[in-house]
């Protein structure tokens, strides 16, 4: 079926709506570029003065807030790169592609979550439980990938007939009551546990044998708040790298004697490796560049500490507290613009290097023949 050729009457003005609409996508293009080559400029041209003195002190004052960032963002990323990256696994290359088509809308809408939404409910909700039930929420933390394990390896020892009436492509739905139990049997047995082994107060023996204070607002909360914020950023492009493999290469290794599980291991994350390491550096950075989250859940204190019970501050929280009120032109105003440009730099290399990554994966797929 071939489309009506339009008169010649409209030719000319259809080709000029056509210039239009592309100038206008160019000139959008050139107008982003030139805006954060602009905030680059404005960065480093007001941190000229604080570089020009060379003031080591001053500068050492930014260590705490660099510490605090690392320590941040690696909590972060300790929590949601297994569980984003688990997810991803499974729903791209085991999940039915009935229910695949509704949960992963569902884990993707979770991004549209603001921070202050996610730190709020840290700070108020999450911090004071983790505290009265410090025990329990360690327990959850290690309980939780055990039980999972666990439940695949009763499913695999289970009869044909159950493992049919529990398929493993329905796993993510079935798994949920037995996650469900496992959790209220984590929280009954925990202060047992913490009765006999740890004296009654793990808190006090965390202080009295090890020196470890523990802070109601601290990297563990972080870990926990920002990780469920960057989860869906691992998850969605992690998933679309391994969805995108093509079939082909994994139909070719099971036939050639491969299992499931070393077909998905050797040739699926080898060929969708340039896409997760994209996805887990996008997530990287997010999680250094957050600010909400930090802010209410970390306690703000700049400390030098690589205890996951004390708190932190990070440079993007130490730029929205302290900026409205320093005065321009003054030792605190450089340096906090000085944390901006590191952040700035940070956020430019990582998103830089992530593309590469990503061509890299283009190329790869244009060779094999698929799709990206």
């Amino acid at each position: 079926m071939t489309l009506p050729r339009l008169s010649s009457s409209r030719r000319p003005l259809r080709l000029l709506q056509d210039r239009m609409a592309t100038g206008l996508i160019t000139a959008g293009g050139i107008g982003v570029l030139l805006a954060i080559l602009a905030i680059g400029v404005f960065l480093v041209w007001e941190t000229l003065p604080l570089l020009a003195i060379g003031d080591t002190l001053a500068l050492a004052k930014l260590s705490p807030l660099a510490w605090g960032t690392l320590k941040a963002a690696l909590a972060a990323l300790l929590f949601a790169i297994p569980v984003a990256l688990g997810a991803a696994i499974y729903s791209a290359l085991f999940m039915s592609a009935r229910l695949r088509s509704r949960i992963k809308p569902t884990l993707e809408m979770m991004e549209a979550i603001p921070g202050v939404v996610v730190g709020f409910i840290a700070g108020l909700i999450l911090a004071p439980w983790v505290e009265r039930h410090l025990a329990s929420a360690l327990v959850l933390i290690v309980w939780l990938p055990l039980s999972a394990a666990l439940a695949g390896l009763l499913w695999h020892w289970a009869k044909s007939r159950l493992r049919r009436r529990l398929p493993l492509s329905w796993a993510g739905l079935w798994l949920v009551p037995w996650l469900a139990i496992m959790v209220a049997v984590a929280l009954w047995l925990a202060p047992w546990m913490e009765q006999q082994w740890l004296g009654g107060d793990l808190r006090q023996l965390l202080d009295q044998r090890y020196g470890m204070d523990y802070a109601t607002r601290n990297a563990l909360i972080v870990g926990i708040a920002m990780g469920f914020a960057v989860i869906p950023s691992i998850y969605s492009l992690a998933e679309d790298a391994l969805a995108d493999v093509p079939s082909t290469l994994i139909e070719g290794a099971q036939a050639l004697g491969a299992s499931r599980w070393q077909a998905m291991w050797k040739v699926a994350l080898v060929a969708a490796g340039p896409g997760i390491f994209s996805a887990i550096m996008i997530g990287a950075g997010r999680a250094v560049g957050e600010t909400m989250i930090v802010l209410m859940a970390s306690g703000n204190t700049a400390l030098f500490s690589a205890s996951p019970f004390e708190g932190m501050r990070s440079m993007a929280a130490a730029i929205a507290i302290e900026l409205p009120e320093a005065s321009p032109g003054g030792q605190t105003y450089h340096l906090l613009i000085l944390a901006a440009l590191v952040l700035f730099i940070f956020t430019f290399l990582v998103n830089t290097l992530a593309e590469v990554v990503r061509q890299r994966l283009r190329r790869r797929f244009r060779q094999m023949g698929g799709t990206l």
